[in-house]
């Protein structure tokens, strides 16, 4: 039985990659390498993650649609 997990896997890993560096190099901008740095990077990224993670999953059915008219112009 073949289960249909990319619809979901997609955005998880896309969120997943995309908070984590994201997060680590506004850390790195914001605050610099200091004693706290990789606290407060895990936390930026565990609050980045909550919010990419369902824009992800929303807005990629959109920019499916919008790639796929791009492509056939």
């Amino acid at each position: 039985m073949k289960i249909k997990t990319p619809k979901v896997l997609i955005p998880l890993f896309m969120a997943l990659f995309m908070a984590f560096f994201m997060s680590g190099v506004m850390t790195l901008i914001n605050i610099g390498f200091n004693p706290r740095f990789l606290f407060l990077w895990m936390r930026a990224f565990a609050i980045g993650f909550v919010v990419a993670f369902p824009v992800a999953f929303f807005v990629s059915p959109l920019v499916q649609k919008i790639v796929k008219k791009i492509c056939q112009s």
